[in-house]
């Protein structure tokens, strides 16, 4: 391997190779090869059903909890075969951070459920001033401290949907991960908070490799860096967003961004 292909490589979080994944005796994913960039916010979009969910539980193999999924192919995560033998799903989860559709705190406090994962990790190590530290680190991060600081006692089910999903994104936070994956973060929310998650994510690129799975294609447009377009499956197109809404290269992703699909 040279200096060039290595430099290539080192740029990448995740790449996948032969990727196909079963539910029972549906194929859902088909020999996808996918390499997502470092530092990048990377979109996928396509129509129900088309896989890019499938695809990104792929990524930190969560789709493994229903007993009758099964995977092929590879999925390198930061230059590991997440599918190898040896690895660890604890650790895998603490380096990739997941986000969900619909907001989901804990019913504990602000500051339990930002130290939530991170107690899992180091359970018993740290003391009262690093763990308030964490706490006032992570919601500065996502821009909750100034609404938040006194009232860390409040449960968090009782915050607003944004300031829920906010949460959701800084409970991953402390246990320091490399990539977040979203699916659907914003589909909940109305248009302002949406807005306010879209520019958080701008915020956290850079620090972080996130990839949004989201049916909203201007906020594909908006808020990504790269765009992966997927149908029956397949990764039919992956290229800079700007490019792909405005000149795509496959037939198939002008249809459906012009709303021709089906």
């Amino acid at each position: 391997m040279d200096s060039t292909t290595s430099a290539a490589q080192d740029q990448i979080a995740i790449r996948t190779r032969g990727l196909s994944l079963w539910y029972g005796d549906f194929q859902a994913l088909y020999d996808v090869d996918l390499d997502v960039k470092r530092g990048i916010i990377t979109a996928m979009i396509g129509p129900s059903g088309c896989g890019k969910s499938t695809l990104l539980r792929a990524l930190n193999r969560i789709n493994e909890r229903l007993g009758y999924v099964r995977t092929e192919g590879e999925v390198d995560v930061l230059g590991t075969n997440i599918y190898g033998d040896g690895v660890e799903l604890t650790q895998l989860r603490k380096h990739v951070g997941m986000v969900f559709q619909r907001p989901n705190p804990l019913p504990l406090t602000v500051r339990d459920n930002v130290l939530f994962a991170y107690r899992l990790h180091h359970e018993g190590s740290s003391s009262r001033d690093e763990e308030d530290a964490l706490v006032e680190g992570a919601l500065k991060r996502v821009l909750l401290w100034d609404q938040l600081k006194d009232s860390l006692g409040r449960k968090a089910t009782r915050l607003s949907l944004e300031e829920q999903q906010k949460l959701c994104i800084a409970r991953l936070l402390p246990v320091k991960p490399s990539i977040l994956l979203m699916d659907e973060p914003c589909s909940a929310l109305d248009p302002k908070a949406t807005e306010a998650i879209e520019e958080l994510l701008w915020d956290l690129r850079g620090e972080f490799s996130i990839v949004i799975v989201t049916h909203n294609m201007a906020q594909a447009r908006r808020a990504s860096d790269e765009c992966v377009f997927m149908l029956n499956g397949k990764m039919v197109e992956h290229s800079e967003s700007a490019a792909m809404f405005v000149a795509p290269k496959r037939q198939e992703t002008a249809d459906y961004i012009e709303g021709r699909y089906g």
